[in-house]
């Protein structure tokens, strides 16, 4: 059974519109499920058409293929953990990276395919910007995967005159494709190939150059990357829905990486180039004056239960421990007792946009009081107790009052404002950017040390 062209032209239409009622359907918690049955149903179809165009071939190795793709990803999907979602993101991205760099050197080495002229010229262009794209997604991911893992400290690496490398790489790329273009036949595979190489180390080196602090940037980056290298991909197969899928995910995560980059008051570019963030690790309260001081699970059980209102703050130390459950029920707990209880979400908690929500979604915590910090930053001062669980830098002070920072000016969540603050950490050692943080120095600002699910249980039981 093959598809006419004018039911292939429907269905990638069709499934060009679910990808994007997808998409809008994943802007909030309350239509997220929704949003992810629009995107299966959008990519059945577009694979379903694919698949009966007339285009395909070799059912033989393409059936098998496809059944062990998929029995991976289910396996993957099923075992993966919340914390480890960003590393999986980052290496979904690879692959699309690496997808691209394969369909590029097939297209532009296919024996079947007979350009001439401008033709010719469109699809090489095509072919050589596919795999520049994709190569850089590709090795940058895999970099960013590590990093994330723990495989690769979140140091930036810092060479001397690393711009002007990044520079010249970028220089080299644009005189090999001039010479791409220019080669006639096949004689352009050894430009095609130097250029694979040199932008697959401007990859590592971009990414490799991007501290620990600017993680979250990178994936919505990278994911933007994936984007436009599937789109290119579609120029080249003459893949309508591909191309539209590539355009959607492209500028996505383009919007994404501006969203957050503002979140944290920094520029794209300053992002791209790297150098900031140094991995965490040391002692989050450096030299600042004050003293820390500590509390039990029970003494911070009754300062809940005298406070009327309560503003909770996660951070990626709560996912680790898998806490959202434990404190899920220490809202219900709270709520039923007529208590005003919120959870405050900055935009980049978790090292991934929304990790925090899914969690909280997850552990049932009622969409109503899961709010963004724009929206109830202006309360703490009203707040009778603030609790952090396992976040640092998003409720770093030093953003505000210290302008030689590296967080300067970034928003943060103002904790330190209300009647007491209550931080659940395992240890002193710094957030993900290795930045001091002077809240817990402060006079109402006691910290609960411990793993975030044990410490969270303990005051479950004495409320």
């Amino acid at each position: 059974m093959t598809m006419n062209p004018q039911m292939l032209g429907a269905a990638y239409l069709a499934a060009g519109a679910l990808f994007i009622l997808s998409l809008n359907g994943l802007s909030n918690q309350e239509s997220a499920r929704r949003g992810n049955l629009f995107g299966i149903i959008g990519m059945i179809i577009a694979v379903g058409a694919t698949i009966l165009s007339g285009n395909v071939s070799n059912f033989g190795i393409l059936f098998p293929a496809m059944i062990v793709g998929g029995i991976i990803g289910t396996v993957v999907a099923m075992k993966v953990e919340m914390t480890s979602m960003p590393e999986l993101v980052a290496g979904f991205h690879s692959l699309v990276g690496l997808a691209a760099v394969l369909v590029g050197y097939s297209s532009y080495m296919d024996p079947t395919a007979h350009f001439e002229g401008s033709e010719k010229a469109i699809h090489d262009v095509e072919v050589y910007l596919g795999v520049f794209i994709g190569i850089i997604t590709f090795t940058g991911s895999i970099i960013a995967f590590c990093k994330l893992k723990g495989v690769i400290g979140g140091k930036p690496l810092t060479l001397p005159g690393r711009h002007l490398l990044n520079l010249i790489g970028i220089i080299a790329c644009l005189v090999l494709g001039y010479m791409f273009l220019k080669a006639g036949g096949h004689n352009g595979m050894m430009p095609l190939l130097i250029m694979t190489l040199i932008a697959g180390i401007i990859g590592i080196h971009l990414v490799m150059a991007i501290g620990g602090a600017d993680m979250p940037v990178v994936v919505s980056m990278l994911n933007s990357y994936s984007g436009w290298a599937a789109a290119a991909t579609g120029f080249m197969l003459g893949n309508t829905a591909l191309i539209v899928v590539g355009a959607l995910v492209g500028s996505s995560g383009a919007i994404l990486s501006y969203i957050m980059c503002r979140a944290m008051n920094r520029s794209f570019i300053s992002v791209i180039l790297g150098g900031f963030g140094t991995g965490g690790g040391a002692a989050a309260v450096g030299d600042e004056e004050g003293e820390v001081t500590s509390a039990s699970a029970e003494e911070v059980a009754g300062l809940l239960k005298d406070a009327s209102n309560v503003i909770i703050v996660p951070g990626y130390g709560m996912a680790v421990a898998q806490a959202q459950t434990t404190v899920s029920e220490i809202v219900k707990k709270l709520r039923a007792k007529g208590k005003n209880v919120r959870f405050g979400i900055h935009p980049v908690a978790g090292r991934l946009p929304g990790h925090m929500n899914v969690l909280l979604a997850e552990a049932k915590v009622p969409y109503d009081i899961v709010l963004e910090m724009d929206e109830l930053n202006d309360d703490f001062p009203d707040t009778d107790v603030s609790l952090v669980i396992g976040a640092n830098d998003i409720v770093n002070p030093s953003a505000q009052t210290d302008p030689n920072s590296p967080i300067a000016g970034m928003p943060v969540l103002e904790v330190w404002k209300a009647a007491s603050c209550i931080v659940l950490k395992r240890s002193m050692a710094s957030g993900y950017a290795g930045v001091d943080n002077p809240l817990f120095l402060k006079d109402n600002t006691d910290m609960l040390f411990g793993d975030a699910k044990d410490t969270m249980d303990e005051v479950l039981k004495h409320l």
